[in-house]
């Protein structure tokens, strides 16, 4: 069965029909994203035999889509092993101890957002910012008694910035290879919508994260003496944190850092606790940490990581990267791209036909990396007959692209924060304003002109 044979009308409509059943069963009926995305590859596969698709090019499309995410699992679960050996090793209690006794609480909000930035732009990993410092954060915003949707927001937001902006992220790289553009060039043209969406969130998180009430301290004393009591609060918790900026500087992947990261939290916990069974050990790696502080909130903050609790996760992003596959073999998501992109002219046109499609892709795929490889491809042959630089393509594609991705509840990214703070992708939405507002400002850039990189005046 050929690709072609499939018209523009019936591709969209499949899509439309994908993108109504995984909407309706997590907007509407408030299910987890799995057994929507399961019920879509259902359908999916049904609507490929009936086109006459083999099995042999159904189970292709499966395997090529899972190829592009097995890093991502690993990663994964990587993570759940950091956050319990993190916690019994005692740095995030240490982080959260120290946050307290820095913290102002009237500008919280907008402060945890500048430092997440910060972090990220060091480490280049918004996954490593939100599953650390922003876990310790989140504790911070709870025990004050602040609203968690809006403190995961902020926390989201700075690490979504300091990963756009990092010449050590993945996603960053990957969006330079896709372009054929310098890194470098390709950070510094990001700046003229990531700089004003980063000062908009910014405002907007001092306007709603503002509080003139005066927080009773006690209730933080009293967690701080818990964490103190029951924890192992430390200079030693520095260590970690430390080795992940220098593997960072080094430009050591993802996974050999988390290993090496894992493995001297596991000294840590020896060095406090040297009669710790290695049974223990292996518990706290598969199933984490479990606190017994007596205090309810405290225990409630502290009881979380693992392998086990990312395993829900993986199997999600198992079923949609088994639905991306699916759908680029078929050759759906190319069916409907391809005709938009050769009849867009202007730069303003351009631009949105890149966003809009890059929201797309994330909505009907999940994947934050295919969000800017399945765009780019079908927009670069139109950008090379412009006079549009691929440095515009590029900012296009990682605002349209990767900072969206956290805003679907079936995305690997949306998914990977909800689970790791507690808090669900539609509940933070609104309040994401760094990924709101940096498609809009990209889109302004096309239709204005300004920092609109074209090809007659490109010179790094």
């Amino acid at each position: 069965m050929s690709k072609k044979s499939i018209s523009l009308f019936e591709a969209t409509l499949v899509l439309v029909i994908l993108l109504a059943i995984m909407g309706t069963g997590v907007i509407i009926f408030q299910l987890s994203p799995q057994t929507p995305v399961l019920t879509g590859i259902a359908l999916l596969m049904l609507w490929a035999r009936w086109r006459h698709f083999g099995w042999g090019t159904i189970h292709e499309g499966i395997e090529e889509g899972l190829k592009s995410g097995l890093i991502p699992i690993i990663i994964f679960i990587l993570v759940g092993a950091l956050i319990s050996t993190w916690i019994a090793a005692g740095v995030i209690p240490s982080l959260m101890v120290w946050g307290f006794q820095m913290v102002n609480v009237h500008w919280f909000i907008p402060s945890i957002f500048v430092v997440c930035a910060l972090v990220g732009s060091a480490i280049g990993s918004a996954f490593t910012v939100i599953s650390t410092v922003g876990i310790a954060f989140f504790g911070i915003g709870a025990t004050l008694g602040l609203d968690t949707t809006i403190v995961a927001a902020a926390i989201i937001s700075g690490a979504i910035f300091g990963d756009k902006s990092s010449p050590l992220s993945q996603s960053t790289n990957l969006t330079a290879a896709v372009t054929e553009t310098d890194l470098f060039a390709h950070i510094k043209n990001l700046m003229w919508t990531t700089v004003p969406a980063f000062v908009g969130s910014l405002v907007l998180y001092a306007i709603i994260g503002h509080t003139s009430r005066d927080i009773p301290l006690t209730k933080i004393s009293t967690t701080v003496a818990i964490l103190k009591a029951h924890t192992d609060v430390s200079l030693w918790a520095l260590l970690p944190t430390i080795l992940i900026f220098v593997c960072a500087r080094l430009k050591m992947p993802a996974i050999p850092t988390l290993f090496l990261n894992i493995a001297v939290s596991i000294g840590l916990i020896f060095s406090h606790h040297p009669h710790t069974s290695f049974k223990t050990i292996a518990n706290l790696i598969e199933n984490g940490f479990v606190a017994h502080t007596g205090n309810q909130s405290t225990d409630a903050l502290l009881t979380r990581g693992g392998i086990n609790s990312m395993l829900s996760t993986v199997a999600l992003i198992i079923m949609t990267l088994t639905l991306g596959g699916l759908l680029m073999k078929l050759g759906l998501v190319e069916r409907v791209m391809a005709p938009l992109a050769t009849h867009l002219k202007t730069p303003g046109q351009l631009i949105s036909a890149v966003i809009v499609s890059g929201i797309g892709v994330n909505l009907f795929i999940g994947e934050e990396f295919l969000s800017v490889i399945l765009p780019g491809k079908a927009f670069k042959s139109t950008f090379e007959k412009s006079d549009l630089s691929n440095l515009a393509l590029g900012r296009a594609l990682e605002d349209g692209g990767t900072v969206i991705n956290y805003l679907v509840p079936w995305g690997v990214a949306g998914v990977f924060a909800a689970n790791t703070l507690g808090v669900p992708t539609l509940s933070y939405l609104p309040f994401c304003f760094f990924s709101i507002l940096s498609p809009i400002f990209s889109i302004l850039s096309g239709f204005t002109g300004i920092g609109l990189k074209k090809k007659s005046v490109t010179n790094w």
